[in-house]
């Protein structure tokens, strides 16, 4: 839940939900702190009219500088791994759970840090925004953040992923995020796995 001395996003978004209209607002939220140590809120990019939208936890570092979902390391694992899958990465909308870039200072470079359950809360809005914006048929979840926040704090990407699962007037299909591909021992094994997820979703939309 979200704090109760922060607003949410919701007191944030403007009249008009159109995409265009709700990235130029996302810059101005101050919904909850992450904002305050960020370069820029990060809002999702792609087709309004795409038949999928990927949901990925937060914004990175490269991500942070750039204003653009999905563009450091975890992105371009991402490019491949879509590819491999049959899917059209420019044909696809991109987005984030949260907007703001959440990270751990230290002498050399930010260290990432996961969202609070409230931080994710607060965001939803602006999530939410994008979906019934887009209209997607299918949306690839990327991690447990990305399903928690669509698909309640039980959910667990170990246990469901790679199947279609009910969400509103769409389906919803969870995987490993690609950062987790990058982090993992067996890195070409978890690379496979997410390939193989994505294809669920490809077949999908066929």
């Amino acid at each position: 839940m979200p704090k109760p001395d922060w607003p949410t996003a919701e007191a944030f978004l403007p009249p008009t939900r159109d995409l265009e209209t709700l990235r130029a607002a996302a810059d101005g939220c101050r919904g909850c702190p992450l904002y305050e140590n960020a370069t820029q809120a990060v809002f999702g990019e792609g087709p309004r009219d795409a038949r999928l939208v990927i949901v990925g936890e937060q914004p990175g570092d490269q991500e942070d500088r750039q204003g653009a979902p999905f563009v450091g390391p975890a992105g371009r694992l991402l490019d491949g791994a879509l590819e491999e899958a049959g899917i059209d990465r420019s044909a696809a909308y991109v987005t984030n759970a949260v907007k703001h870039f959440k990270f751990t200072p230290t002498a050399k470079r930010r260290i990432h840090a996961t969202p609070d359950t409230w931080e994710v809360a607060a965001c939803k809005p602006w999530l939410e925004a994008e979906l019934s914006a887009v209209h997607p048929e299918v949306v690839v979840l990327l991690g447990a953040t990305a399903g928690k926040a669509l698909l309640g704090p039980s959910f667990r990407v170990t246990k469901s992923r790679g199947v279609l699962l009910p969400l509103g007037s769409t389906q919803a299909l969870a995987t490993l995020h690609p950062s987790a591909v990058l982090r993992s021992d067996d890195r070409e094994a978890a690379r496979a796995g997410l390939v193989s997820d994505l294809r669920v979703a490809a077949q999908a939309l066929q």
